[in-house]
């Protein structure tokens, strides 16, 4: 039997239907699961993400299941990238990704350390690194700068990229702790600010939360797998090896122990790339699953959403469209969806304001609820503006030149190019007037590397 194809419209009815992009999720934590992890090297894509998925979403409904719940934590998994996860997937992430990091961060610190004429390394690393669990212990949540104060032997700052251009010291505070996430014994807490800030408070993941149960790394390899399929399959090795940054080795195991079936997608000039799906998901998805209202949803996703980092192999979904709605080390910036593909993006202006640029032609209705979205975020931002934490040439472009919205309108459906790159988040009551519609408008080690 030949094997199941799943063209490109039915793989975009089934990210819609599954990324809750037409039927608005109920929690937080459904969000946080479903997606498989929230992108939080960016902390405004934690609460962008689930405002865009959850009807009447307020920040204080995901702080609360952050820091006061604890129903959700974050965590550095795949890729080195900072994700915000449900405690169980959380679980999953460690074991299948997140320890199989502790060696080289643990040989890195060694080499800063003997670097710096310490004698003791190994001694260094278990004493300073048990003196801080103890502050921890004590004090509870603490921020790195308070930490240095309480255990002075973090304050030592250490030589990086000796006789380079880029050559500068850090503190061995920023190794050693991240060394102690790595290995699940701290996690970060509340931050500092805003929940804009990435300034967290540290704190022992055992008085943070519950104690949980150690996995089997390839028993949580086939987890991680397995729930991956479930929302974002059908995908290739390629998706899955990139997304896991396991090696694709690993990813045929982890396929083999949930089952996964052999199924085609569509590669470009006719021709069929092979993929995999679970096995008991090959059926097709109905088109009202993708649909709100009748209609393919409009959605303003932010930078870095998990959406659009799901997949190494992106054509499916944005066409031509990928080289402005990246930067060169391939973060997404902010993007407008319809339905299940990517044809513009958004950025905000000075005061707030939502500006968005269409890659491509819409007609006058979805031109309008665009224009609608982007009035709906622009109230939801209630005049805070976030500025992406990796912009691309385009989100600079839009916020830097959308500065006079009234000579930015542009007419539905124009892609950039015709008449600019900004459009106006003014008021939608002049373009209605007038027959248009106005498209409206860290810590250093968990930098997104290389996601393109």
């Amino acid at each position: 039997m030949p094997a199941r194809h799943f063209d490109d419209a039915e793989r975009q009815r089934r990210l819609v239907a599954r990324h809750h992009l037409a039927t608005p999720a109920t929690t937080v934590e459904q969000v946080a699961g479903d997606l498989v992890g929230l992108h939080s090297s960016d902390p405004a894509t934690v609460m962008l993400s689930l405002r865009a998925r959850l009807q009447g979403f307020t920040v204080a409904a995901a702080e609360d299941a952050l820091y006061e719940r604890r129903s959700l934590v974050r965590i550095l998994a795949m890729r080195r990238t900072m994700f915000v996860a449900s405690l169980d997937l959380a679980d999953v992430m460690l074991a299948s990704c997140t320890q199989a990091l502790v060696p080289g961060e643990r040989r890195k610190l060694v080499a800063l350390l003997t670097e710096a004429g310490l004698d003791d390394v190994e001694g260094w690393i278990e004493r300073v690194g048990d003196a801080t669990l103890d502050v921890l212990r004590e004090h509870g949540p603490l921020p790195a700068s308070q930490l240095t104060k309480l255990v002075p032997e973090l304050s030592l700052r250490l030589q990086m990229a000796v006789g380079k251009a880029y050559e500068g010291t850090i503190g061995a505070s920023t190794r050693l702790l991240f060394m102690l996430a790595t290995q699940g014994r701290i996690v970060r807490g509340r931050p500092l600010g805003s929940w804009l800030s990435s300034q967290y408070r540290w704190v022992c993941t055992e008085d943070w939360i519950a104690p949980r149960p150690e996995l089997p790394a390839a028993e949580a390899r086939a987890d991680l797998v397995r729930r991956w399929l479930r929302t974002y399959g059908p995908g290739t090795l390629t998706d899955l090896a990139w997304w896991t940054k396991w090696t694709k080795a690993d990813v045929r195991t982890a396929l083999a122990n949930v089952g996964a079936v052999d199924v085609t997608v569509e590669a470009g000039n006719g021709q069929r790339a092979p993929a995999w799906v679970l096995p008991d998901d090959v059926e097709p998805t109905p088109a009202e699953a993708a649909q709100r209202d009748g209609r393919p949803p409009v959605t303003l996703l932010p930078g870095l959403d998990a959406t659009v980092m799901g997949w190494k192999e992106r054509g499916w979904y944005l066409g031509p469209h990928a080289g402005p709605m990246f930067d060169r080390n391939g973060n997404a910036g902010p993007t407008i969806w319809v339905g299940g593909r990517a044809v513009g993006m958004w950025s905000q202006l000075a005061d707030g304001h939502v500006v968005t640029a269409l890659l491509e032609p819409l007609d006058d209705d979805t031109a309008a609820e665009v224009a609608d979205e982007a009035a709906a975020t622009t109230t939801w931002f209630d005049g805070i503006r976030v500025t992406p934490r990796f912009p691309t040439p385009l989100d600079r472009a839009l916020a830097a030149g959308g500065t006079d919205p009234a000579r930015a309108i542009t007419r539905p459906g124009r892609p950039i190019g015709e008449r600019g790159p900004v459009a106006s988040a003014r008021p939608a009551r002049r373009a209605k007037r007038w027959g248009w519609a106005v498209p409206q408008g860290s810590d250093a080690a968990d930098v997104e590397r290389d996601e393109r």
